[in-house]
């Protein structure tokens, strides 16, 4: 007979459903799907099927499952799934994987950096970094990702599986994870996923009676007819229809002789087992007596170690030579209850989880703690350091061996090493273990030095996982262990402080900065004094005070003072890169002092984060001050080379608004499609502000207003109104589209809602108008003059080099009304040599200052004005390009008639507001002609085409390019 079914039974809706979840991604529209049901109800077993099919597909599988070895070990499953396929994944792909990489060299050690740097440590990342390699491999056939005993993950793996259920669609991606109900955490997340609609759950009920017969016969390899009534009965009875339960009862009826196989039939000999059924220890314990007391101490020992276990350990504490280990063994495997593991030399593992607790449950209370005594000392032995998830296991050994102190501190040290390794969730399970462990309140005076030491560390934990509320309550219970120790009050303010501000909630980080500072006189170390500072800094950036950023210099200023005395580069960095923030506004070369003591400080001691931090830093502030953003582009690639994406899609960001200032708008709307992807994935608020920020400017600086409220609406929906870009939105947007529909009013009143913003809050963004436009459109109006210009200029923000050109025009209009021709030009020379990279730019302030130098005869307004005509018609913003001619002409010059194309039209086609580049698309359609085709042909690029494409069907009300083939001749001949 087999003790395992050898085909699948009860669940053929579930396989179908299953199958087509498999064939949907295969085209390309991954999803999530959860197995959820008790212990034994055929999870892994309809997993398994499920990947049956998926290698029948010739799909790419990769599975992993959850660790059941002492407290979750970080990443295990994702760790086992991924090295099944980085062994023979071609270099060529891995290459493809960029940054990412190194990201996964967390899971993939092949692929860890040599100093050990992972890149951007989020989970965000993490999962973004498997959802590429995923979709990667599973580009051509479809990828399968199957998860088993996901309800044993630890909670970072829960978090990636999260981040992939809801970034699943349009891949070629399918996520398989069996789940037990009875696990809150897994289950919850299984719930989760399946509400938002990112996923779909399988709850597996139990067997029915007929199935339950189906399944009996498929173990005895014989037809359901054959089956005895009173077996199938007792059976079903007695498993209440769990598939594990049936096999194990069968088993056993078997091995006792109660069920036999005589002349081609089976019967059940003598009477059957009352009403009461066995359990699956006395069935599990039954099986391993056979074995004799050798291989039953063996299965006991091995269980003590967990489902997959190392033979070396469990031959180390029964000091078997290697002949009688290996005989054991082999009589386990072939009585079904161990297995190889997967082909890993000298690992087995239990073909249940059931297995384990039935085997670890006969040990009594003396015999198991001497056995996980000696347990504990040969994985010492055996793993010196306890690298890994053998310090976890050492510990749970040792609190099963009754030796609490000793397991607190393991615990206590795997947590720290969590911690370290950027898996604070992990950090906290395993130290609120290591609390229980250590007993309750009677216990504390023996204990009280290593209680507070494990809670220091889970605080830490705690901060760094932006669990809050939870870091306070144990804030709490470490006050009662030291309540007159102000030395630990204070770091414990510092810790939530820190908490607070990276939860961004500014009040209650202040709380904890004015309650450390009331614990200061005659307890605070230097380097206390020095974090304090620092925290308090950063959070002056999140205050509402009217003073923010002067503040936060005041106080980084002794943050770095402190920290460079108590030898603490960290916060030397942290002190000296917020600085650099907040110079830009008052001396840019400050502000470069700031970042390279950042970067000096970061390279001595490795500290890498801080490092790119200072290379961002100082790329933004030469794009500031010269227009150049070739120092960003550079730490950009470099960001992206080492894996640190989040601060990467930073700095696209601002990449992104430049080809916008610069007006390459074409790439500007390639960048910032990407730049929002990107940030939406990560999951960076703050990114995806500044990039709904740019996508406004870019509409309003092409002086598309219909575009340009789109980008609005989206910017306000994603709560952009309440962010610091909100300034930028319309000194930067809204009013110089309105300029560029010479809607002089309307762009000053947005000015005047910049200049009244900027009165109530200092604003970390200096490109809004404030310093350079608005003072232009003031002093045009009559609203300023020489003493507003000197005030504005003595500002360093002014010196940007985007606000000097407009700072310069200024000038040189007062210059010219007060008859100082030299100084105009002189102010006007500036001028020009600082609009250069920005064109659009540059000829919206010539149409501005011409009218006033002609007027008031200075300058070259004709000039000025030709220059400006011929920019803004090729641009097709008429408005500009119209206000230039018509003041041309009151001037006498002679304006050649424009031709843009726009006669050629037809009639019905300019009524419909086909524009004169959408008609050259039109007419090379003909030809059907795909985008990129059109797009060498027109000499622009196949988004632009898309997107004219996108425009005429919008235009003529046709449905799709197709409809646009059909009647493109037609449309071509209308009057």
């Amino acid at each position: 007979m087999r003790t395992r079914a050898a085909t699948h039974v009860g669940r053929p809706a579930e396989l179908a459903a299953l199958s087509a979840v498999l064939g949907e991604a295969r085209r390309g529209r991954g999803t999530t799907a959860f197995l959820t049901g008790e212990p034994g109800i055929g999870k892994s077993r309809l997993l398994r099927e499920v990947l049956g099919c998926a290698v029948d597909a010739e799909m790419v599988v990769l599975r992993g499952r959850g660790s059941v070895t002492g407290p979750p070990v970080p990443f295990r499953p994702l760790t086992e799934a991924l090295m099944s396929v980085a062994r023979t994944l071609d270099p060529e792909l891995i290459r493809q994987l960029g940054p990412y990489q190194r990201v996964l060299g967390r899971l993939v050690p092949d692929w860890e950096d040599p100093g050990g740097q992972y890149g951007d440590a989020s989970m965000v990342v993490l999962g973004e970094a498997v959802l590429r390699l995923t979709a990667l491999v599973g580009r051509e056939r479809g990828c399968v990702l199957a998860l088993d005993d996901l309800h044993e993950a630890d909670p970072e793996t829960l978090a990636v599986v999260d981040y992939l259920a809801g970034n699943l669609s349009g891949q070629p991606v399918a996520v398989v994870a069996a789940v037990r109900t009875e696990s809150p955490e897994a289950h919850l997340l299984a719930d989760e996923v399946c509400r938002r609609n990112d996923g779909v759950a399988f709850p597996l009920a139990r067997l029915g009676r007929p199935e339950v017969r189906e399944l009996v016969s498929t173990c005895l390899e014989t037809e359901p007819a054959l089956i005895p009534d009173p077996v199938s009965d007792r059976l079903f009875h007695d498993s209440a229809g769990n598939p594990l339960m049936v096999e194990e009862l069968l088993h056993s009826m078997i091995a006792t002789g109660e069920l036999v196989h005589a002349q081609k039939a089976w019967r059940l000999t003598g009477t059957t087992v009352g009403s009461v059924p066995p359990t699956l220890v006395r069935l599990i314990s039954a099986r391993a007596d056979r074995l004799g007391a050798g291989g039953s101490r063996l299965l006991s020992v091995a269980a003590l170690l967990g489902r997959r276990f190392q033979l070396t350990l469990v031959q180390q504490v029964l000091g078997l030579d290697d002949q009688h280990l290996l005989n054991d063994v082999q009589s386990a495997v072939d009585a079904q209850l161990l297995a190889p593991d997967e082909g890993i030399p000298g690992w087995y593992a239990f073909q249940h989880p059931l297995a384990v607790d039935a085997l670890r449950s006969r040990l009594g209370p003396g015999e198991l703690a001497r056995t996980a005594r000696q347990a504990a000392e040969a994985v010492e032995v055996v793993h010196p350091g306890l690298p890994g998830e053998w310090c976890q296991l050492t510990a749970q050994l040792r609190e099963r061996a009754g030796e609490r102190t000793a397991a607190a501190r393991m615990y206590l040290e795997c947590g720290r090493r969590a911690t370290v390794a950027g898996a604070p969730g992990s950090a906290v399970a395993v130290l609120e273990r290591a609390r229980e462990v250590l007993g309750g309140p009677q216990d504390l005076a023996q204990h009280h030095s290593l209680l507070t030491e494990l809670l220091e560390a889970l605080l830490e934990a705690l901060a760094d996982d932006g669990r809050l509320d939870r870091a306070l309550a144990v804030a709490e219970e470490l006050t009662g262990l030291a309540p007159g120790d102000r030395t630990r009050q204070i770091d414990r303010h510092i810790r939530l402080a820190w908490a607070a501000q990276v939860a961004g909630q500014w009040a209650q980080g202040d709380a904890q900065v004015t309650a450390a500072r009331e614990c200061l006189p005659g307890a605070a170390t230097e380097a206390q004094l020095a974090s304090l500072d620092a925290v308090a800094a950063y959070l002056s950036v999140l205050s509402p005070a009217v003073d923010r950023m002067d503040r936060c210099v005041g106080l980084a200023r002794s943050a770095a003072r402190r920290a460079e005395r108590a030898g603490l580069p960290l916060v030397v960095c942290q002190a000296w890169y917020i600085l650099g923030f907040a110079a830009r506004e008052r001396d840019m070369a400050e502000s470069d002092a700031c970042f390279r003591r950042c970067l000096d400080c970061a390279v001595e001691h490795g500290l890498t984060a801080w490092r790119n931090y200072a290379l961002v830093g100082l790329g933004g502030n030469a794009w500031l001050t010269l227009g150049d953003a070739g120092p960003l582009r550079r730490a950009h690639q470099e960001l992206l080379r080492g894996g640190a994406l989040t601060l990467a899609q930073n700095a696209a960001a601002v990449l992104g608004l430049d080809r916008v200032l610069t007006a390459d708008f074409e790439r500007a709307e390639e960048e910032l499609d990407a730049s929002l992807a990107g940030s939406r994935g990560l999951r960076l608020v703050g990114v995806t502000h500044y990039v709904l920020m740019a996508r406004v400017v870019l509409a309003a600086h092409r002086g598309r207003r219909d575009q340009m409220l789109e980008a609005l609406t989206e910017f306000t929906r994603n709560g952009g109104d309440e962010s610091g870009e909100a300034l930028l939105v319309h000194g930067l947007g809204r009013a110089v589209c309105a300029l560029l529909e010479e809607d002089r009013a309307t762009a000053e009143l947005d000015m005047a809602r910049v200049a009244a913003e900027q009165e109530l809050s200092q604003s970390p963004f200096h490109l809004d108008g404030h310093h350079g436009l608005g003072l232009l459109l003031d002093v045009l109006a009559g609203r300023a003059g020489d003493a507003r210009l000197h005030e504005v200029a003595a500002i360093d923000a002014a010196g940007m080099r985007w606000n000097r050109h407009f700072v310069a025009l200024a000038e040189a209009v007062l210059a010219g009304r007060r008859g100082d021709s030299a100084g105009a030009s002189e102010a006007m020379r500036r001028a020009d040599l600082d609009s250069r990279p920005f064109a659009m730019a540059r000829c919206l302030g010539l149409r501005l200052v011409a009218e006033s130098a002609a007027d008031e005869g200075w300058g070259r307004p004709r000039e000025w004005l030709r220059e400006a005509e011929e920019y803004f018609h090729r641009a097709e913003v008429g408005p500009v390009a119209g206000a230039c001619r018509t003041i041309l002409r009151r001037l006498g010059e002679p304006v050649r008639q424009r031709r843009s194309g726009t006669d050629r039209i037809p009639e019905a086609l300019r009524r419909l507001g086909v524009t004169a580049r959408e008609f050259e698309v039109l007419e090379m359609m003909p030809g059907k002609l795909s985008n990129k085709a059109l797009a060498a042909r027109l000499h622009i690029s196949p988004r632009t085409v898309e997107k004219h494409v996108a425009s005429l069907l919008q235009k003529t009300g046709l449905p799709d390019r197709g409809a646009l083939f059909d009647q493109v001749a037609d449309l071509l001949l209308r009057e």
